[in-house]
């Protein structure tokens, strides 16, 4: 087991949560490819953030599941080996202390999962259950009744909230994820993002939601960095897109494309009317703190997904 204790920058005020996750490092072709999930789930009574990265490449798969110190100062990690070639590590148990020796114990079944081509993060037929008082604070996975079973945990009375995904996909032309955009969609959205760069044709970029076009840029070489609101369902989602590097940079393929997906709540709009959203001191984009008294009520993060798209020869 992996167990790190590693002290973060703290402060009272910070950029917004757009910001701080787009200005992260990101990774190159060299490394691996990486998913990484990030959640608000009620821990000992407040609202913690918990991160969970899954990454692969050419020789090693491996979960890392990290969660934030109350003040933000540290952050605990727990650590999974996935090797291809031994089928025990695919289901196992281990437990790290977080703060104040609070033992938190992770649960996994991967034997049977199904991944997406070239994806590190499973889509079906798995659990990942994080466990806290005998209760499961964190489940990944439609393996739910299993999940329960083996952990033999109560589920959380208020379960974890996904306030954004990041992930780095490698193509030649297309480039895909999954992301619950509609908030009344049961199942996740098939993403998939196509771009046609090679000259001497005129630069494309379509955006596809399960299939359908919703976005289509023409002139791409004017239009690298834009922006455009679309209708997914009943939803409507914000897409931001700056695909500079796959136009200009030199050598052609060494940098990526961003785009951003921001679903809009339906009561957004009435939220900021009344409340003024965003200025109290429980708010995420306002406050260092990475924890909630759960009884001053959940924060509410909105949801975003980054997905950074790196073309390849």
């Amino acid at each position: 087991m992996f167990f790190d204790r590693t002290p973060t920058t703290a402060t009272s005020q910070g950029p917004p949560l757009a910001e701080r996750i787009t200005d992260d490092p990101v990774i190159t072709k060299t490394t691996q490819s990486t998913v990484t999930l990030a959640y608000q789930a009620n821990i000992a009574g407040y609202w913690q953030n918990v991160t969970v990265v899954w990454l692969k490449n050419l020789m090693n798969h491996s979960l890392c599941i990290t969660v934030d110190s109350r003040d933000g100062d540290f952050h605990y990690t727990c650590k999974v080996d996935l090797k291809p070639w031994h089928f025990w590590s695919k289901k196992g148990y281990k437990s790290f202390e977080v703060e104040s020796r609070r033992k938190v114990d992770v649960y996994w079944d991967l034997r049977s999962a199904k991944f997406p081509s070239g994806s590190p993060e499973p889509c079906a037929d798995f659990y990942v259950a994080l466990v806290s008082d005998e209760e499961v604070v964190l489940l990944l996975g439609d393996y739910k009744k299993k999940a329960y079973k083996r952990t033999k945990s109560r589920p959380a009375l208020v379960e974890a909230v996904l306030f954004y995904k990041k992930e780095n996909v490698f193509g030649k032309r297309s480039f895909s994820t999954r992301a619950r955009l509609d908030e009344m969609a049961k199942k996740e959205h098939e993403i998939t993002v196509e771009g046609s760069t090679s000259w001497p044709r005129d630069p494309e970029m379509w955006v596809s939601v399960d299939g359908i076009v919703v976005v289509h840029v023409r002139n791409l070489h004017w239009k690298f960095r834009g922006n455009q609101t679309v209708m997914v369902g009943k939803t409507q989602v914000h897409v931001y897109w700056d695909v500079h590097d796959w136009l200009f940079k030199s050598p052609p393929g060494s940098g990526h494309g961003l785009f951003i997906f921001k679903p809009e709540p339906a009561d957004s709009q009435s939220d900021r009317e009344g409340s003024g959203r965003g200025g109290g001191e429980n708010s995420q984009n306002s406050a260092g703190s990475s924890y909630y008294p759960a009884q001053s009520g959940f924060p509410n993060p909105e949801f975003c997904l980054f997905l950074y798209a790196w073309k390849v020869d």
